[in-house]
């Protein structure tokens, strides 16, 4: 073997290197080729940004004999974590760095010369071996990627010089012999898997008693409808070769037979009925009027590709069975369908939102209180609540199956409860029925009434108005300061329902809540249930149930960020991220919203019972129509952890996360001053923006109006 075939790496710091350089550098036949300036800086415009020990590495030169050129590279440890950054997070680095390890044997280099460029493209092997006894002919140029200039080559040189061309450092030794009898052994022995793709039945069988002898499986691609054969020597040692479909077979009864001789034997490996038709009419012409059976370079480039991947399923300990399966272009493309994707592009938000009058429609005052109270805001627009009227009164209880993992001990159902119950007395008020309220323990509930009577509140009443056309706003806005006047009430309308308000103006805090909520809605993106049950409240365009849940252009979002949208719907997706620890990106419209705002204002109760958190939700709720009469847009954005307070409330919203929500929990609370005693009922976001916002739809409460 005369054929140069290795990359030389020199390191100039190197004694002997640095003489080599020099003569090759005194030699006028040898090009030099200086591309490492791009390199380096490609290194350092990555994310993460690499440590400053990788960008420092020594770099290197590399010879390549056989083009008379020497390139100059990043060192070893740079050049692959640049080389290979675009292959996450279809690889991990992680991942990466396991299949490094992997030394894989290869046999059959007309096949096996895409699978060997495919692993080394994918970094997915630590070390190949590579044998074939061959040359490049013309003939061959229909699927090895090879030219005129290999000719008379021995095919593994010409696939070990592709690779190094490709990766100098990763480690390529040849075999140009082939594996015979002799050396069957000695090229499986090491090796954690091999790749059949020699011609010799004989050859075939002999790697497979060897590698079933050493526990090495064994992956076959044939190309003809992508045939991929697996067998699980390593696990299952055992098994018989080929499956057992050519019997108790040596290979020494299949040395030296003719192609035409090969054909049942090769019928019996792939299956008469199996074969592509082409590649049957084929088999039977073999000898007559074609000299072998035919493969497609196409098809070829194929097989490396499932293979690459069974690999990285191998290395990565994922599932691969002893088996066959075909991965058939032709077959694909007789199942051509038209696409029938929920992604909304280019449609008008305007044409699309939910339509919601603001007109009460009621015919007695027990409706129109009911209505009222129907429209009050809710956790997902769940609307947890069941209402019952005579005509005396107006009651609210909780409705137990319109809740969610973050609806801890209901806390967030008697808040909406606790607006509901304001917006009946705003009313009431307005309609001059008004009379008293009562709020009734039961259980680990409550029920809540007013009665009708024929008292009037003058400030209640100038509020109906509002409280129909109340809406949650979550376009971005335009930080401003909130004028002295406008804190005052709002201060104002929280202590007149027995509530604190806690109104962060400082940016800096908001800047600390924004990073707090981001990771908290990270957490909910990437816990299972939490996941499932946000994307089971959002109502796309012809979606059923849209008068619950919200709708998407309520949402805010542009193009962009509702197809991102339409990929965060996976749960597949989420898990993959939760494995990686990664979605960073899930939590950054929460933080961009927050960011933008003028003020986050956290409505606080001093207590823990259903009756606090309900005399919460009527406070925040006059928050929130106060902070609309004073020119402001409302949106809640309260993070996960809002209702869980101790460690095993923390555990039931997210287990893998638990420890996690509660230490942002007393972040959360120390920005915003919490009390010994307090409970948070809710964060709204308040903005100071023009855009007018898409409404949420809502159940008839005469649907669900009992009268007694």
């Amino acid at each position: 073997m005369t054929e140069q075939w290795q990359a030389i790496v020199l390191d100039e710091t190197n004694t002997d290197d640095r003489a080599e350089l020099d003569r090759l550098r005194a030699d006028p036949t040898v090009e030099f080729l200086d591309r490492l300036a791009e390199q380096r800086a490609g290194l350092a415009r990555l994310t993460p940004p690499p440590t400053q020990d990788l960008l420092d590495e020594p770099m290197r030169w590399i010879h390549y004999p056989w083009r008379r050129t020497v390139v100059a590279t990043l060192g070893p440890v740079g050049f692959r974590h640049l080389r290979l950054d675009r292959n996450r997070n279809k690889i991990t680095a992680e991942e990466q760095d396991r299949l490094s390890k992997l030394t894989i044997g290869i046999v059959g280099l007309s096949v096996g010369h895409a699978i060997a460029y495919a692993l080394a493209l994918d970094g997915v092997c630590g070390e190949l071996r590579l044998a074939d006894f061959d040359e490049i002919e013309l003939s061959n140029l229909n699927r090895i990627p090879a030219t005129l200039l290999d000719l008379g080559l021995g095919k593994p040189v010409v696939a070990a010089r592709r690779i190094a061309e490709l990766d100098p450092y990763l480690p390529v030794t040849i075999d140009d012999r082939g594996v015979t009898s002799e050396t069957a052994d000695s090229f499986v022995r090491g090796l954690d898997l091999v790749i059949e793709e020699c011609d010799s039945l004989d050859v075939k069988i002999l790697l497979r008693e060897h590698a079933r002898a050493h526990r090495v499986p064994v992956i076959m691609e044939t190309s003809d409808r992508g045939l991929l054969d697996v067998e699980r020597f390593d696990v299952e040692p055992d098994r018989p070769l080929f499956h057992g479909l050519l019997g108790d077979i040596e290979s020494s009864t299949l040395e030296n037979l003719s192609t035409h001789d090969k054909v049942p034997y090769v019928l019996a490996l792939l299956g008469a009925e199996d074969l592509s038709a082409r590649m049957a009419a084929s088999m039977i012409e073999v000898d007559r009027t074609t000299t072998t059976w035919p493969q497609l370079g196409s098809e070829v480039g194929l097989g490396g590709a499932s293979v690459a991947g069974a690999v990285r399923r191998f290395g990565l300990g994922q599932p691969l069975e002893s088996g066959r399966v075909r991965i058939h272009i032709d077959s694909h493309l007789d199942e051509l369908t038209a696409p029938t994707g929920a992604v909304h592009i280019g449609v008008d938000s305007d044409t699309e939102k939910s339509e919601d009058s603001s007109a009460p429609a009621s015919s007695t005052p027990a409706e129109a209180i009911a209505d009222a109270a129907n429209r009050a805001p809710s956790g997902g627009n769940v609307q947890p609540w069941n209402i019952t009227a005579d005509s005396s009164s107006v009651r609210l209880t909780l409705a137990r199956d319109r809740t969610s993992g973050l609806d801890v001990a209901y806390r967030g159902s008697h808040v909406a409860i606790g607006a509901a119950l304001f917006n009946a007395r705003v009313a009431a008020a307005g309609l001059g029925v008004l009379g008293e309220t009562s709020i009734e323990p039961i259980d680990d509930t409550v029920e809540v009434s007013i009665r009708l009577g024929e008292g009037n509140d003058a400030a209640l009443a100038d509020r109906y108005d509002r409280v129909l056309s109340r809406v949650t706003n979550r376009h971005l806005g335009t930080p401003q300061i909130i004028d002295s006047a406008t804190v005052a009430a709002l201060s104002a309308a929280a202590e007149a329902e027995g509530t604190r308000l806690a109104l962060v103006t400082d940016r800096a805090d908001i800047d600390r809540i924004a990073e707090i909520i981001a990771e908290s809605d990270r957490i909910r993106y990437l816990t299972k249930s939490l996941h499932s049950e946000m994307i089971s409240e959002l109502r796309w365009p012809g979606q059923a149930d849209p008068d619950t849940g919200i709708d998407v252009y309520a949402l805010a979002l542009d193009e962009t960020d509702r197809v991102k949208l339409e990929v965060s719907r996976r749960p597949d997706v989420m898990a993959l991220l939760r494995d990686w620890d990664a979605g960073v990106a899930l939590g950054e419209d929460s933080h961009d919203r927050i960011t933008s705002s003028s003020a986050l204002a956290v409505t606080v109760v001093s207590g823990h019972s259903p009756a606090d958190f309900v005399r919460g939700g009527s406070g925040t709720q006059n928050v929130w129509i106060t902070a609309e009469e004073h020119g402001l847009a409302v949106h809640p954005a309260s993070p996960v952890f809002i209702y869980a307070h101790r460690t095993a409330e923390f555990l039931e919203l997210s287990a893998h996360y638990a420890t996690a929500l509660a230490l942002l929990k007393q972040r959360f609370d120390h920005v915003i001053g919490l009390k010994t005693g307090e409970s948070i009922v809710l964060a709204l976001r308040l903005s100071h923006t023009d855009t007018e916002a898409v409404r949420s739809r809502r159940r008839s409460p005469l649907e669900r109006l009992s009268t007694r």
